[in-house]
């Protein structure tokens, strides 16, 4: 596992999360989610941690928290794992505090090779799944195109912007976290139809619409599945990080 390490000689709380998971895994114990993560972090370092830093989820756009943290709080926070994943972490780490070998530095060039190769293999899977859902969504748009055009959204439908504007007033929900579940979960309700856009400067183009009753349905099972974090951040299984969520006044 190639790990990001600075100059400073420091550690971003992903990067370490990582290491311990992968420690986890060759174990058979679950994976730690960044929240519950950083949970322990800021137990295990209250007062030490400097600022906290987000960046966007590469799939979900959901926000992600994230420190920096030197060797020995990379050490302390790894203090908290089993003896057999903290024992292999101490050992990853200590292993970035000298140079390699030249058998070290050998196996680990075929290892990350394999790990290249195990990643592109994986891409490669992804980019397949996603050509067929994008050849299956083609052809869902061109055959609600075909057969199922208004003039005007049906009083019974909500176009994109107008989910986004319901599940924000409901739930709280942001916009990122309303396009994952519209189209990308598992269990997201499928189009309604198609609206021709009557503005003159759109050129006759159209707009998916969603029926009223599927969409509050989907939102409503993603909303039962979340964990509240706090009294407003919240987690999901299928989303990484925490995202906005209200349940106050949810119908």
């Amino acid at each position: 596992m190639n790990l990001p390490i600075s100059s400073t000689g420091t550690m971003t709380t992903l990067d370490l999360r990582a290491l311990i998971n992968e420690a986890r895994q060759a174990f058979g114990e679950p994976l730690v989610r960044n929240n519950k993560f950083l949970d322990r972090v800021r137990d295990e370092l209250q007062g030490e941690l400097g600022v906290c830093t987000k960046k966007a989820h590469p799939q979900s756009g959901v926000e992600m928290e994230f420190y920096d943290l030197d060797r020995d709080q990379c050490m302390l926070v790894a203090m908290r794992e089993s003896k057999g994943v903290r024992r292999r972490v101490v050992e990853k780490l200590n292993a970035l505090e000298r140079p390699m070998t030249q058998a070290e530095l050998i196996a680990a060039s075929a290892n990350q090779l394999v790990a290249i190769e195990r990643q592109q293999a994986a891409q490669q899977q992804a980019l397949d799944r996603l050509g067929m859902q994008v050849v299956e969504h083609d052809q869902l748009l061109e055959d609600l195109s075909r057969s199922t055009v208004w003039n005007h959204c049906p009083q019974n439908c909500w176009s994109l912007s107008a989910v986004k504007l319901e599940m924000n007033k409901r739930y709280g929900l942001s916009g990122p976290v309303v396009d994952f579940v519209l189209k990308g979960w598992m269990h997201l309700p499928n189009p309604a139809g198609m609206v021709k856009n009557s503005h003159e400067e759109a050129r006759g183009s159209q707009y998916l619409v969603w029926s009223k009753t599927n969409v509050s349905a989907a939102f409503k099972r993603f909303v039962d599945g979340c964990q509240m974090v706090t009294a407003t951040q919240a987690t999901h299984p299928d989303i990484e990080g925490r995202f906005q969520l209200r349940l106050k006044g949810a119908v």
